[in-house]
C-alpha cells in the first residue's frame, strides 16, 4: 500500500491556479517565466542578548516553535565601541525556510497569525526592495499561536522576507496577493 506524498495546501494553489492567472495577466509565454516564492526568511535581531543570554535561547526556542525549524544563533561580524558590542557575541537568530516548510510557513502566516494582529488594518505594499521580494516587520511573536504565552518573557520583534523569482515589485506584489496576503487597499 503505498502513502500519499504531503503537498502542502499553497503549493496545491499555486500549480493549479495561481500559474494561471499570472500567465493571463502578464502574458508569460512559457510556464518557467511565472515567478515564484523561492524563500522565506524569518530574523529577530536580540541586542540584549550580550547582557542576559537567556534571552537568546528564548528566541531560537520561540523561532523553532512557529517556524518548524531549528533557528540558527547570529553572532557580531565586528567589535563596535559605542554599542559595548565585542566581535563573536550572539546578537540574533535567523531561519530560511524553503520547499514544504516555506508554503507550511506561509500558510500559517496568513491564515493564522495575520488575523491576531492587534489594528490590523492589511499588510503595507511599499515594503518592496525593487527586484521583487517583500520585507515585512512583525513587532510580537505571540501572534503566531504555536507561541506559548506563559513561556515567553518579552516581545521581540521580527523581520519575515518572502524572496521571490520575480523580476518586478509589481509581478511579486500579484504573486503573493494570489496566495492571500492582505496588502492595504
Amino acid at each position: 500500500m503505498a502513502t500519499k506524498k504531503y503537498v502542502p495546501r499553497l503549493f496545491e494553489l499555486y500549480q493549479n491556479e495561481i500559474v494561471k492567472d499570472l500567465r493571463k495577466e502578464f502574458g508569460y509565454k512559457n510556464v518557467m517565466q511565472v515567478p515564484k516564492l523561492e524563500k522565506i526568511s524569518v530574523n529577530i535581531g536580540i541586542g540584549e542578548a550580550k547582557n542576559d543570554i537567556k534571552l537568546l535561547d528564548e528566541a531560537v526556542a520561540t523561532m523553532t516553535a512557529f517556524t518548524g525549524q531549528k533557528a540558527a544563533v547570529r553572532r557580531s561580524k565586528k567589535s563596535i565601541s559605542n554599542f559595548k558590542l565585542r566581535k563573536g557575541i550572539p546578537v540574533g537568530a535567523s531561519v530560511t525556510l524553503r520547499a514544504t516548510r516555506m508554503y507550511d510557513f506561509l500558510d500559517r502566516f496568513i491564515s493564522l497569525a495575520i488575523p491576531r494582529m492587534r489594528d490590523f488594518k492589511g499588510v503595507p505594499d511599499r515594503s518592496f526592495d525593487g527586484m521583487g521580494n517583500y520585507t515585512l516587520g512583525v513587532k510580537d511573536q505571540l501572534i503566531f499561536p504555536e507561541v506559548e504565552y506563559n513561556k515567553v518573557t518579552r516581545a521581540m520583534g521580527m523581520n519575515i522576507t518572502f524572496c521571490t523569482s520575480a523580476k518586478t515589485d509589481m509581478e511579486a506584489k500579484a504573486l503573493l496577493k494570489a496566495f492571500g496576503m492582505p496588502f492595504k487597499k
